[in-house]
């Protein structure tokens, strides 16, 4: 499947509103499908180091593995530029392990002996993650204690955000996650189906929902197999956009991209539509978004 920019930026779908409802305030009530399984969560990370004024993108990369439940760490000095080459693969359950990358000396420690888990590859407690960049704390993930060598005021004093999120999915059309769409704002459920029409029609709709109400529904999706449609979540204007062609003309691949995204600035287009980054860069900010890739078992 090619990149979901490319395709929007040559043949987007703008769903009018014949085929796209509105918000709806009823309670979205979830019919009883089995959700797909989470293979992969891929997260990156904004870190501001005081002391440097450096400015470094940090990504971790959580998979499922035959043995244990390692991660992958990336380090990069632009949000649009990391490299899988400069990749560092990190097996073990607890560990130190340090290296050099964009010319600071990078210190990961870990702890994920006692980690807990819910139904994917990603830690969700009783475990840390820290990550030092020339000996001062750029990122500090998880609940549990690290460990001694790192002080309170150490561990309080980090400076990052996430700016991104990837999961990749397998199995059926429904998948549902949780998000935040803003460092102040509070974790959202996110649920995305996709399945025929009620009333016995053969037309697919895919529906999406947060915090289970209904957002919209995308009707027709044989013709609108890709768009884009705007909601609001926590006063942000989020764009969300799909593109589930592979999954209704090429059951080979049965693949499917899901996207939110954040607006920027006060700019009210589409991001994709924005001018280039150069030009915008003065009254840019770094927003959040949330990228779902779906592989789904043919019918």
């Amino acid at each position: 499947m090619r990149g979901i920019a490319s395709c929007y930026n040559e043949h987007a779908i703008r769903v009018s509103d014949s085929y796209c409802s509105r918000p709806s305030n009823q309670a979205y009530l979830c019919p009883k499908m089995n959700t797909s399984t989470r293979d992969s969560v891929t997260c990156m990370y904004n870190v501001n180091l005081i002391s440097s004024q450096k400015q470094l993108f940090i990504t971790l990369t959580w998979a499922k593995k035959l043995l244990g439940q390692g991660f992958t760490i990336t380090i990069a000095n632009s949000q649009y530029s990391p490299s899988k080459f400069n990749a560092r693969q990190l097996r073990k359950n607890k560990g130190n392990e340090t290296f050099q990358s964009h010319n600071s000396e990078i210190q990961v420690l870990w702890d994920l002996s006692v980690a807990k888990y819910e139904g994917g590859p990603e830690p969700v407690g009783g475990f840390y993650v820290v990550v030092l960049v020339d000996s001062e704390l750029g990122l500090r993930l998880g609940d549990k204690n690290p460990v001694e060598e790192l002080s309170d005021s150490d561990v309080n004093s980090a400076n990052f955000s996430m700016v991104s999120r990837s999961e990749t999915f397998s199995g059926t059309a429904a998948y549902a996650t949780r998000a935040k769409f803003s460092e102040t704002g509070i974790a959202h459920d996110i649920l995305i189906k996709c399945g025929a029409e009620e009333g016995g029609s053969k037309s697919h709709v895919l529906s999406v929902c947060v915090d289970k109400k209904t957002m919209f529904q995308v009707k027709r999706l044989r013709w609108n197999f890709r768009g884009n449609q705007t909601i609001f979540v926590d006063g942000l204007v989020v764009d969300m956009m799909w593109d589930v062609h592979d999954w209704l003309f090429n059951p080979n691949s049965a693949s499917a991209v899901f996207m939110f995204r954040t607006r920027s600035g006060l700019d009210s287009r589409l991001w994709l539509e924005e001018k280039s980054l150069h030009a915008h860069k003065e009254q840019d900010r770094i927003g959040f978004s949330l990228l779902i890739c779906a592989c789904k078992i043919p019918d």
